[in-house]
């Protein structure tokens, strides 16, 4: 079945600060055939180590850029996608596209194509919602977790502040994401905050953006409730790696009372790093988290 999609135009992608990294493209993974999915590819290509960053809405790998460069300078390899109707990957235009396993899949997918192994997870918003649902299925690939500002979502809502921002999600379809990553993040420069936006020149571009709200799982039927809790209960139980949380108290949404929850999932979690002046998108307070987690890894 041939999926309807729209590309965004490289020109929209020119000059954009602190982002001068070689896009790299796959349009052949199983099941996503014609569907090309970006991704950024750093670092020396046999490094003992992989970090897999994992963004969520409505941001795209660019939201990594402070982190991915401390990553690389301890001699790992990254990789960081963007998910399908973000960033530099294919946009799927319909809305009944974008399902928890549809994405969940072609990460799945794309880890088996790059055969990435002693993995780093990375991971936010729905780059936790989803990622943190993953290395349950290929444990043998992933040795440690840096999680920050995410949630398991098993069916219940995470309170008054994300269903306040669902329900506006729902009055814009066509989101000024510029826009909304400057009120969410103050620090963002005028062009940081274009940056985010420039995946989406129209509303054609912004089913992702519309859709991946409505598609947390805060009622027990909805899709994805039921893998969450087997991952869920294999952090709890069987999870054995290292890991490091950072938490940005400022987020109203999954700031430090869900992160605490979290927390109590996770197998041997240690005090977090909590980030005062952090919000939602902490990656954005990045370099110092990134290498507050290699010195507690002993990485440096």
């Amino acid at each position: 079945m041939t999926i309807a999609a729209v590309r965004t135009p490289d020109a929209r992608f020119e000059n954009l600060p602190g982002y001068d990294f070689t896009p790299n493209y796959v349009d052949d993974l199983p099941g996503y055939e014609g569907l090309r999915v970006h991704f950024l590819d750093e670092g020396p290509k046999d490094a003992a180590r992989v970090f897999l960053c994992l963004h969520g809405q409505p941001s795209w790998s660019f939201l990594y850029r402070k982190m991915l460069p401390v990553f690389v300078e301890s001699g790992a390899r990254v990789i960081c996608p963007d998910w399908l109707g973000f960033g530099k990957s294919d946009k799927p235009t319909e809305d009944a596209v974008y399902t928890f396993h549809f994405h969940r899949n072609m990460m799945l997918e794309l880890i088996k194509r790059l055969d990435l192994k002693n993995v780093t997870l990375v991971c936010q918003d729905w780059g936790g919602l989803l990622g943190l649902t993953i290395p349950m299925e290929c444990p043998e690939r992933f040795e440690r977790l840096l999680v920050m500002n995410t949630a398991i979502a098993t069916g219940q809502s995470p309170g008054q502040g994300f269903e306040a921002w669902r329900a506006y999600n729902r009055t814009q379809p066509d989101m000024d994401v510029a826009a909304l990553m400057k009120r969410g993040t103050p620090i963002l420069s005028d062009a940081e905050a274009a940056a985010y936006g420039a995946p989406f020149p129209d509303i054609n571009y912004k089913a992702g953006v519309r859709r991946f709200p409505d598609m947390v799982m805060t009622d027990p039927g909805m899709e994805g409730v039921e893998t969450s809790k087997r991952a869920a209960a294999w952090w709890s139980n069987d999870w054995t790696g290292k890991s490091f949380m950072a938490v940005g108290e400022q987020d109203p949404v999954l700031g430090p009372n869900q992160m605490a929850n979290l927390r109590k999932t996770i197998r041997g979690y240690p005090e977090p790093m909590m980030v005062a002046d952090g919000g939602h998108f902490v990656q954005e307070w990045g370099e110092p988290i990134a290498r507050a987690a290699l010195k507690s890894w002993g990485d440096l």
